[in-house]
């Protein structure tokens, strides 16, 4: 299986296509498929690049710097 997340760094920000209501999140590692995401409403979670191809978000860098 391809590594869904591999071009995400950390500082980008992101979404879960499976749980909008989590909102927006930030990348915070990338390593060997596994991805830690900050996100706004959740908290920090830990996704599987090899399951979940997280969503880039660059239209709402100023909401979250904001928050």
């Amino acid at each position: 299986m391809d590594d869904l997340n591999a071009i995400l760094t950390p500082g980008m920000l992101v979404r879960h296509p499976e749980h909008p209501e989590w909102g927006v999140g930030q990348v915070q590692s990338n390593i060997d498929g596994k991805i830690t995401v900050n996100f706004r409403s959740e908290g920090k979670m830990v996704i599987d690049s090899f399951r979940v191809g997280l969503v880039p978000d660059f239209n709402d860098r100023s909401s979250l710097a904001n928050d």
